[in-house]
């Protein structure tokens, strides 16, 4: 009997130190069970020997007992353990995780810095823009204004010019709008018509041509004339009889004169010019007003 109050105390008195060990190492704490339970077994058998067929019994039920708590225990550690292991994975996963956001969070901080601070100089170039494009539009105005005013003393001084000027420079005139407030060409086209005009007039002025022209005699008959202008400012023609005249601008248009007295000296200007005369001074009459 004493050796059957020693065989049912085990399992309170010896499993605690296994217990403490088993949050360290489940397998030792497996092993040493292992080894107690081969102890209980075998101890169980000498006193089956030694004892009465009820006491053996008895010890028998004991042990079954025995076996069945320690192995619930063995697999309650075992999930313990294996909980243990998921939580510690699973927390290194979410520690992982927290650190790969916080990384996020730092990156998008620093890019929505960045944002704002692009924000900023875009900000700034856009009032920059904003106050050159003011100020091109009221130069714009005053570009507008000024070729309109252009446009105008060029319609003014276009009814002076020679008529053979008038044909070449025909196509650049009738480009100039008629109104300047709903035509679609824009300033700088309208500039660079203007100057292609005033360019023409000002190599005109400079240059002494010869043209052949209709124009009214002294006898009222209309003749073939030989015209010579000298810039644009006096004209001087004769006819093939002989018959001189003379030309000059006028706010309306030129005007022509009959002048007899000078269709000598148009003819020799005329024959310098052709190469059919040495070169000489030929004195025309000039108005100046």
């Amino acid at each position: 009997m004493p050796m059957k109050q020693r065989l049912s105390q085990p399992p309170t008195t010896q499993c605690n130190p296994a217990a403490q060990g088993a949050r360290r190492n489940p397998l030792r704490v497996t092993l040493g069970l292992v080894v107690s339970l081969c102890g209980l077994l075998f101890l169980g058998g000498v006193s089956a020997e030694q004892s009465p067929p009820d006491a053996g019994a008895n010890l028998n039920s004991s042990l079954e007992e025995t076996r069945i708590t320690m192995g619930k225990w063995i697999e309650t550690q075992q999930i313990i353990a294996k909980e243990r292991n998921d939580w510690q994975t699973g927390k290194e996963i979410l520690t992982n995780r927290v650190d790969l956001i916080k990384s996020e969070i730092a990156s998008l901080q620093e890019k929505l810095t960045q944002a704002q601070s692009s924000v900023t100089e875009s900000d700034r170039k856009r009032d920059e823009l904003l106050a050159e494009n003011d100020q091109l539009k009221a130069a714009g105005v005053q570009l507008n204004e000024a070729v309109t005013a252009m446009e105008a003393e060029v319609r003014t001084l276009f009814k002076s010019v020679p008529d053979p000027i008038k044909v070449k420079l025909d196509p650049l005139y009738l480009r100039i709008p008629t109104n300047p407030a709903e035509t679609r060409a824009s300033a700088a086209e309208r500039f660079q018509n203007v100057l292609g005009i005033l360019n023409e007039l000002n190599k005109a002025n400079t240059e002494i041509s010869v043209n052949y022209e209709v124009r009214t005699l002294a006898d009222g008959k209309s003749s073939e004339v030989r015209a010579v202008y000298v810039g644009l400012a006096h004209a001087y023609y004769v006819s093939a009889r002989g018959e001189g005249g003379i030309g000059s601008p006028t706010a309306d248009g030129w005007v022509w004169v009959p002048s007899k007295a000078v269709a000598p000296d148009v003819i020799k200007a005329l024959e310098v010019l052709q190469g059919k005369h040495t070169p000489a001074f030929v004195s025309l009459p000039v108005k100046i007003q």
